[in-house]
């Protein structure tokens, strides 16, 4: 039986028509959650708190329900708990990045309301004043950092290198030499594309500081952070992923700390980004971190000013090396590696108001938590921050309150990110409910974590996720994260939901093989060089082991799936693992790990995992593990699914696998988005999948029962 999203929503929009007609309204039974419910439930994002105290602002994306359109918006509400409002409301419009001005009389933000991302800003001392626009570039901002007196702002985004601002009369691009529409490359121009778009050669994400003017609004002439073109080239924040966490001010407002890595011939085999300190005078800035070759990311300096924190990984070419929190005294020049003896990665920093400890947040065994770092000593605190009862889940966007206590988003494999706070010491609470309604209404579900024997005896971990008070058999889904240096820990997703899958009558198994995240650096490092042995033992025994603990699984009745590495896990399970389930979904998974050594564009990933050389140099390190040398056992139908606009595992790769698929005769489908890259994020698209998706698994795990 296929879902459809008709099916699903019909019921409740009649309900909704019954109950505006009668009264009483008798309480309707809590259904299964379905994908329309995933697809609309509210996304909670950078909870800020004002400078006094008293208020708490968030980003909120709000789905419509008929058109699936996202629009961002923000909210308010007194940080002591109460009502939430929408503020700052732009008519057609949305509303994103929240920082309120130091002195908390003004709250700045980004919108399109002029039809680019402009800056904007709104007087809160003035009652129903309306937002104003602060900013007029001639092209979108994608950040912005206030400075800690509050006269400068830092913007970031997209421009030629030789540009004084951003975004001026030239486009950068000097690869369409003309007269034809081709895209000329120069012989060293590195990346030529990354993750979903091609590369604009004398084109990057770049830095400028403004000065605020006393309507709040950017003027002045432009300091660039990279200084005079033909020094540091490279993008700030890096991309794909980064973000306002590779840039900060420092505590006086005078400089500016911020990551790039160069860009050369080198870029596409180099994790050597950088931390960089801009004096805002027109000079090339300068890098503390230069004599470290591995990443250098997360600049953080203290609030009194005499100390630099920032996050490190020590081997070049690794992107998965443990992080490490370095400090550097900004007056001594001492350095130090302050979590050097503590076996797990970093994954923020944030200083305490009094400049003797630092909060961070690490991956830890399925979780995500906050933790105490003391700047004197090292020591390291795990901090209970969430609900008595409850897991820790997936602690972020972690900011320290002036009188030390903690903002945060706190999310789960139950429910989305909602913003809790956190006194000094204490556990966290809930302030924000803005899918409470919402999830109110469906059936929960059952989370339990096991640990069994992985492969050379190691401790592995995993979990079952499946709806409450089931009674009966259920039919087993394997999910293999990627990665493969990840976790598919107590967090929750908007791509990959096992609640979704669970609630429509699923059992789903979740384990954490070697190579995972939040085990200890050697646990990571152990799937180097071995995807298809350590790993394909883990999800064998780990499967063994779930069946064994809960008897309400089927384990006769199975399928596997997985993106990304578990994408490529599923092409070998296809060949080394044939006859174990009924179906298999491979999503942007390697076929021909030969192709992919020529295809990808970041390739200090593949050649590391494979032992650090290229191709040419140890062909028998990529054959080893390469799914195309078992195509002749393939005998489990499988979907397929690629998007044309993912380079990093690039589309032939599924084309290959289906087509393998196809000359087999085993019964295959291929699912290919035009306008996706290595993620499907656009609503219709992310319906799409899921409809697909689940009706493959109700071909073949439910039909005939």
């Amino acid at each position: 039986m296929k879902l459809s999203l008709t099916a699903w929503t019909a019921p409740a929009l009649g309900a909704l028509a019954l109950s505006l007609c009668s009264a009483p309204v008798l309480a309707q039974a809590p259904r299964a959650m379905n994908v329309q419910d995933l697809l609309t439930l509210k996304r909670v994002a950078a909870p800020v708190a004002s400078p006094d105290g008293a208020w708490v602002v968030w980003q909120q994306t709000d789905t419509d329900p008929a058109t699936l359109k996202r629009t961002p918006g923000l909210w308010r509400m007194p940080l002591k708990g109460g009502a939430a409002e929408r503020i700052a409301d732009l008519p057609d419009a949305g509303e994103s990045a929240p920082a309120f001005s130091p002195d908390g009389q003004r709250l700045y933000f980004l919108s399109g309301k002029s039809g680019s991302d402009q800056l904007w800003v709104l007087d809160l001392k003035t009652p129903g004043a309306s937002p104003v626009q602060a900013s007029d570039f001639k092209t979108d901002i994608a950040g912005f950092l206030l400075s800690p007196d509050g006269k400068r702002v830092l913007v970031w985004g997209d421009t030629a290198r030789d540009c004084t601002t951003l975004g001026c009369a030239q486009d950068g691009d000097t690869s369409k030499p003309g007269p034809g529409t081709g895209r000329h490359y120069r012989d060293g121009a590195g990346f030529v594309r990354h993750w979903d778009a091609w590369e604009t050669p004398g084109n990057y994400s770049r830095g400028f500081a403004f000065a605020l003017d006393g309507a709040g609004k950017v003027t002045g002439d432009a300091a660039a952070l990279d200084g005079p073109a033909g020094t540091l080239t490279g993008d700030t924040p890096t991309k794909p992923m980064g973000g306002a966490e590779e840039l900060a001010w420092a505590p006086d407002s005078q400089s500016v700390f911020f990551v790039a890595r160069q860009a050369d011939r080198g870029e596409p085999l180099s994790t050597d980004t950088n931390v960089w300190h801009s004096m805002l005078d027109g000079k090339p800035p300068h890098s503390p971190t230069l004599a470290n070759k591995g990443s250098d990311t997360l600049p953080a300096p203290s609030p009194d000013g005499q100390w630099l924190a920032w996050a490190a990984m020590e081997r070049p070419g690794y992107e998965s090396d443990r992080l490490v929190v370095q400090l550097l005294n900004l007056k001594t020049k001492e350095r130090r590696a302050l979590t050097q003896g503590w076996d797990r990665s970093v994954g923020s920093i944030a200083w305490t108001p009094d400049s003797r400890a630092l909060i961070v947040t690490a991956e830890d065994v399925l979780d995500t938590p906050a933790f105490r770092v003391e700047l004197a000593t090292g020591k390291v605190t795990r901090l209970r921050l969430a609900p008595t009862g409850a897991s820790e889940g997936h602690v972020g966007n972690v900011a320290v309150l002036k009188d030390g206590g903690l903002l945060y988003t706190r999310d789960s494999l139950s429910s989305p990110a909602e913003v809790y706070m956190a006194p000094r010491g204490k556990p966290g609470r809930q302030l924000s409910r803005v899918n409470a309604a919402q999830l109110s209404a469906l059936q929960p579900i059952e989370a339990s974590r096991f640990s069994f024997a992985g492969a050379d005896g190691d401790t592995v971990w995993g979990q079952i996720i499946k709806p409450a008070g089931t009674t009966g058999k259920l039919p087993v889904l394997l999910f293999v994260h990627g990665g493969p240096q990840g976790s598919f820990g107590d967090g929750w997703s908007f791509r990959w939901n096992p609640r979704v899958f669970a609630s429509q009558g699923y059992a789903v198994v979740t384990v954490d093989f070697h190579g995972s995240t939040g085990y200890g650096q050697a646990f990571t490092d152990s799937i180097n060089r071995d995807w298809g042995g350590k790993p394909l033992e883990d999800l064998q025994n780990g499967l063994a082991a779930a069946l064994q603990r809960d008897p309400a699984l089927d384990g006769g009745n199975a399928c596997a799936l997985g993106a990304s590495y578990g994408g490529y896990m599923m092409n070998w399970i296809a060949g080394k693992w044939p006859d174990r389930f009924k179906c298999l979904v491979q999503h942007d998974g390697v076929f021909d790990a030969r192709a992919m050594a020529y295809e990808t564009e970041e390739l200090w990933f593949d050649e590391w995992e494979h032992g650090g050389k290229p191709y040419h140099e140890a062909p028998e390190e990529y054959e080893k593990w390469n799914p195309v040398h078992h195509v002749d056992k393939w005998q489990t139908p499988m979907l397929v699914i690629t998007s044309e606009k993912d380079f990093r595992i690039p589309y032939t790769q599924g084309l290959a696998a289906f087509t393998a698929l196809q000359r087999r005769g085993v019964p295959s489908e291929l699912l290919v988005f035009p306008d996706e890259n290595h993620w499907v994020l656009k609503p219709k698209n992310s319906q799409q999948w899921h409809e697909t998706v689940l009706g493959w698994l109700d071909r073949w795990l439910r039909q005939g029962k």
